[in-house]
């Protein structure tokens, strides 16, 4: 099958099926340095796309084969280059599948796009720097494109979409890696308001030569980032120092900023991982899923 992959495994979205509208070859208006994908020059749309029939005829196959929580539309490249994207989307919500796109927010200040993406059950768009020269930077864009634009089509796209709204911030050592961006970075989600905040670093080889931070450093930088639900996205995990928290401390720190389960045992020691676990045995504590991730926090 050409137009789909997986299903993967997601601590993310739970277990996702693939919809790639651009197997053929990278097709992004972006040249991301931390891409897993091999350079290639900028597009501004997906050259010989998919028809749409084609692509159906994949993903009737994979709902029919496979188990899998979401249909997850991406690209080797930029989904929302894709032209038929509004019909396809119309056509995918007929097989009742929960509708992922992973998008770099790039086209978000386009009105009609940001109708297309009303209709999807998540939408995760990249964020990655505030900062316009980071932002030139990291993510390399099409000399069309300005930050500016990205900034307030992600906060028009809010005022329409009452949906699971992903943010994800990639951080490159070095480069996006600093307090001052993540306390500017800040500022621009709370307006924006998403669901979620996935904070994340290079997880295979880049197309440049850059490096990933530490577990302890997106932690450290997840600080920053104020009244939102935060998942930080990496396969490492903290040393073998983890800290030591006090039932009190434990309910200030989770009222500011809810946990997921791996920050429950990346970060908090064994005594610590014993006192939370009675205080959510005895009710001091909530479970709530957010776009597909447990969460905890208090119940104040």
């Amino acid at each position: 099958m050409k137009y789909i992959f997986g299903p993967i495994s997601s601590r993310r979205f739970g277990m996702s099926l693939g919809i790639d509208l651009s197997p053929d070859e990278k097709s992004c208006n972006f040249d991301c340095i931390y891409c897993e994908l091999d350079r290639a020059d900028k597009v501004t749309k997906i050259k010989n796309p998919p028809k749409i029939e084609d692509i159906l005829k994949d993903v009737e196959v994979g709902i029919q084969k496979y188990d899998f929580d979401v249909l997850t539309i991406t690209a080797n490249g930029e989904p929302t280059l894709y032209p038929y994207l509004d019909k396809l989307i119309d056509e995918l919500k007929k097989f009742n599948k929960k509708l992922l796109i992973l998008s770099n927010s790039s086209t978000i200040n386009n009105p009609t796009i940001r109708q297309t993406l009303k209709k999807l059950d998540i939408v995760k768009l990249s964020l990655d720097s505030v900062n316009e020269k980071t932002f030139k930077k990291i993510d390399r864009p099409h000399k069309d494109i300005q930050l500016k634009d990205i900034i307030n089509g992600l906060k028009e796209f809010r005022k329409i979409y009452t949906k699971e709204l992903i943010i994800e911030v990639l951080v490159v050592k070095g480069i996006n890696d600093k307090i001052d961006e993540f306390k500017a970075l800040n500022d621009v989600l709370n307006e924006i308001n998403p669901t979620r905040v996935d904070i994340s670093t290079i997880d295979r080889p880049p197309a440049y030569d850059v490096e990933p931070v530490e577990y302890e450093k997106l932690f450290e930088l997840s600080k920053e980032i104020k009244n939102q639900h935060i998942f930080i996205a990496s396969r490492q995990n903290l040393s073998n120092k983890k800290e030591s928290f006090s039932k009190e401390e434990i309910l200030t720190t989770l009222k500011k900023r809810p946990f997921t389960e791996s920050d429950i045992k990346n970060i908090f020691d064994d005594t610590t991982q014993q006192i939370f676990f009675e205080m959510l045995e005895n009710g001091l504590l909530k479970e709530e899923v957010v776009a597909n991730t447990k969460f905890f926090t208090t119940k104040l």
